[in-house]
């Protein structure tokens, strides 16, 4: 196990990296990308995104969720979810508009995070009645939440011996399949930390897929300028060099020992969405041009990976890679 972490001089930055989104999620949903009734309670900015950004975050979102639903049919239920850097993400409330039903929901970041999640969640019956059930209570102090089947905690995901107990707070069953969700999480986690991290999981879960999404092709001009940019308000991205490529994005798995491991870039990942989709939403919002949506896809990738044999034959998308 790893020492305890000290709050790291990026830290604030990367926690301010969960408003950004977040306003780019309210801005797609607003606009009519996709639909969530939730993200309003948690985020009120109403500025407008440029329509590469609205496109960009609607495959993302719809990238994710694809992962999820194929996993959620894999096991029929019989699994828990685990948000890793969960943000303000609604993916919770969403599933319980469906019919499907997991065992544990359990998301995690950093505490200044989950006090405000907290907070909003506290304050909106329409959120609790979502966690709460007749015969379940729910717990809450200034950082963390606990309900029958969901659990939102304060943790420093670089701190293990805090993360295994934290997830023992939460009832976590290390033997049932699991799913872990990260969007643009790792490549904040130092290189060593990052590493620690997937090995701990994968020597603790028996069965489980890892869905990564996350900057890729990072060593060309168009990913210079997104480093730059990021630097310039004081984020670095740590594991950068897990992002050079979409191999090195597998390899980062495989050398921790996952089983398998597979990626995509975007391009492919919203070419795998039905055309249907792909064709309304294109007519929310005109492009004046293609290219940056172009480029904006090729330097972003959804990763797969996977431990035991359970999940190994997934298709993520109809595209051969």
């Amino acid at each position: 196990m790893e020492p305890p972490c000290s709050f790291h001089p990026c830290d604030e930055a990367v926690i301010a990296t969960n408003d950004d989104a977040s306003d780019c999620k309210r801005c797609a949903v607003r606009l009519g990308y996709w639909k969530d009734e939730y993200i309003g309670y948690f985020v009120r900015n109403q500025d407008r995104k440029a329509p590469e950004i609205n496109r960009g975050y609607f495959a993302r979102v719809k990238g994710v969720e694809m992962c999820v639903e194929k996993f959620l049919k894999k096991t029929n239920g019989d699994c828990q979810i685990i948000n890793l850097g969960c943000g303000f993400d609604t993916l919770y409330f969403r599933l319980r508009d469906t019919s499907h039903q997991v065992k544990n929901f359990i998301e995690l970041d950093f505490p200044t995070v989950t006090a405000r999640k907290c907070y909003t969640i506290k304050r909106n019956k329409a959120l609790l009645a979502k966690i709460h059930d007749e015969d379940g209570e729910v717990r809450l102090s200034p950082t963390d939440l606990h309900g029958p089947s969901y659990h939102l905690m304060g943790v420093d995901l670089r701190n293990l011996d805090e993360l295994d107990n934290k997830l023992q707070q939460a009832e976590v069953n290390y033997s049932l399949p699991t799913i872990f969700l990260a969007e643009c999480v790792l490549v904040y986690i130092e290189m060593q930390n990052c590493k620690n991290l997937l090995k701990w999981i994968s020597n603790k879960f028996t069965n489980a897929v890892f869905v990564n999404y996350e900057q890729v092709n990072m060593n060309d001009r168009f990913g210079e300028v997104m480093l730059n940019n990021l630097r310039s308000r004081g984020c670095s991205l740590a594991s950068v060099e897990a992002c050079v490529s979409l191999d090195t994005q597998v390899s980062r798995f495989l050398e921790c020992g996952w089983t398998g491991s597979r990626a995509w870039d975007m391009v492919q990942i919203y070419q795998s969405l039905p055309e249907v989709e792909r064709q309304r939403i294109e007519r929310i919002e005109m492009l004046d041009e293609g290219e940056l949506l172009l480029q904006l896809f090729q330097h972003y990738c959804l990763v797969v990976a996977w431990i035991g044999e359970l999940f190994q034959d997934i298709e993520i998308t109809c595209v051969n890679v």
